[in-house]
């Protein structure tokens, strides 16, 4: 009897499933997306394990297809931005024909991707605005890792500052002759000085690993590498880089045996480990107590969560240090914070004295509005619905544009110094957003409403002449609220997919 081995088959129908998602994308967008997971979970032929890598490769196919639509579109647009932009001395006379300030999955470069998990890096922000110049030398990446799996060992050339947001590891480095291993969970943040060799583990025998950097480059402005050492072909090796000669006097040994070491590793970055292994490096070889934030190892990590929120009420918590408090932290001029807000609920408006604010949406959804006077108020995708879409402060000063964007897990949203921003969650699940602010050291908050606003110290006269208005009616408006920081969110919000998102 015949037999047909079902891998092919499998592949087979997922190719042409993906071509008919390609010929429905001539007319829908995110339904196209939708109607390819349909087709891969009810594709009876299919295995759980198969059913997933289809869904898998309908993400992959949207993602990248987004990226060229929206490449193309940036393309077609430099040539009008340059005759049509206007004139601002200190931007260079740029227009923003998009919201620069929210980046979504398309925003996302790949780097790495294996069955076991997937590395993806941020776009460099000045890529997308001159107005995120002064975060240009930043950069954000996303580690997400199955269960009880491997991530091999890399030096970066950059400085980096990691924050487990799910999940539990084990993470390994190598300083000065001495091998460190730290056993990690949700809330630890952990400082690896640039060209510090580490590798981790997933420790967990059922919850994915789910760590958010940010990166601070110090060869090449804006822009940062991982280098291998261990690998051979995937991942590649910098041995590699070397001549054979070389790489035989170096190491004392044949060619030949050194082309079997290097050219063994094909399972990429992120791969499956045995219990045994995981057993065997999640032991803690950690000797100095962790004291959190004063004292004991500045390299080791310390968990946000283990601290008294700064701020707390029935509608959020805030979790927030400072270099003040954490020597990691200290010289890279960063805070790092993580607000989760009751459903239903916000936080602010407020605004930083001089922090940029790098926000990430680890789980929930809802939106954001700011306040932003850079931005023309035309062609703004992020502007008010409706005919006011833009309110002007006076004739003699500046206009504000509203920029608001929706949120969902995996987004990042930047709030520069000085502006006024709120964040407001659905009202079915809390929002989570971990927060890095830079510019840090001597940064205040200004609360714009609650018991402790800026409005309320403003004195009785210059209320009156600020606003032309009594300064008794004033002070019943900004003294209301009661609450600080966390508030009841607004009772009617936009609906998904709204105009107010487009």
């Amino acid at each position: 009897m015949a037999f047909k081995p079902k891998i092919p088959i499998a592949l087979l129908l997922l190719t042409s499933l993906l071509a008919i998602c390609a010929g429905l994308a001539l007319a829908m967008q995110d339904p196209e997306l939708k109607q390819c997971k349909h087709q891969c979970r009810h594709q009876r032929q299919f295995d759980e394990q198969e059913k997933e890598h289809c869904q898998r490769s309908c993400d992959e196919y949207h993602i990248e297809k987004k990226a060229r639509e929206r490449a193309e579109r940036r393309r077609s647009e430099e040539g009008s931005s340059r005759e049509e932009g206007y004139e601002e001395e200190e931007l260079g006379g740029e227009r923003e024909e998009e919201n620069p300030y929210v980046f979504e999955d398309e925003d996302f470069e790949t780097r790495v991707r294996t069955d076991e998990g997937r590395i993806q890096v941020l776009e460099k922000f000045t890529k997308r605005s001159k107005l995120l110049r002064g975060i240009e030398n930043f950069r954000v990446a996303i580690l997400e890792a199955n269960p009880q799996t491997f991530i091999s060992p890399a030096h970066f050339d950059a400085e980096l500052v990691v924050f487990v947001a799910k999940g539990r590891a084990t993470i390994t480095t190598v300083r000065e002759e001495k091998r460190e291993n730290f056993n990690v969970e949700q809330g630890d943040i952990m400082r690896i000085p640039a060209g510090t060799p580490v590798y981790l583990i997933n420790r967990d025998e059922n919850e994915k690993l789910y760590i958010v950097k940010i990166l601070r480059p110090v060869s090449v402005p804006g822009h940062f590498e991982a280098f291998h050492g261990s690998g051979g072909e995937d991942p590649e090796s910098f041995y590699r880089a070397f001549s054979w000669e070389v790489l035989e006097a170096a190491l004392k040994t044949r060619r030949d045996q050194l082309e079997k070491l290097f050219g063994k590793q094909t399972q990429g970055v992120i791969i499956k480990a045995s219990k045994e292994q995981i057993r065997s490096m999640s032991k803690h070889e950690e000797t100095t107590p962790r004291i959190w934030p004063f004292g004991g190892d500045s390299t080791h990590p310390f968990n946000l969560f283990h601290k008294r929120p700064s701020q707390s009420n029935q509608f959020g918590r805030l979790f927030e240090t400072d270099p003040k408090e954490c020597k990691q932290l200290q010289d890279l001029d960063l805070m790092v914070s993580f607000a989760n807000i009751t459903k239903g609920s916000m936080a602010g408006p407020y605004y930083n004295s001089r922090a940029t604010k790098i926000s990430v949406v680890i789980e929930g959804e809802g939106y954001f509005e700011m306040a932003c006077p850079h931005l023309s108020s035309s062609g703004s995708r992020g502007q008010r619905e409706g005919s006011g879409s833009s309110r002007r402060r006076s004739r003699s000063g500046p206009s504000y544009q509203q920029i608001r964007g929706r949120l969902r897990p995996g987004m990042v949203f930047v709030a520069p110094a000085g502006h006024p921003v709120a964040v407001i969650a659905s009202r079915n699940k809390n929002l989570q957003v971990l927060c890095f602010d830079v510019n840090a050291q001597g940064n205040i908050r200004f609360p714009l409403a609650g018991k402790n606003n800026i409005v309320n110290e403003f004195e009785k006269e210059a209320k009156e002449l600020a606003f032309n208005f009594p300064a008794r009616e004033v002070e019943k408006i900004f003294r209301n609220q009661d609450q600080e920081f966390f508030f009841p969110g607004p009772s009617r919000q936009p609906e998904e997919g709204g105009r107010a998102f487009e």
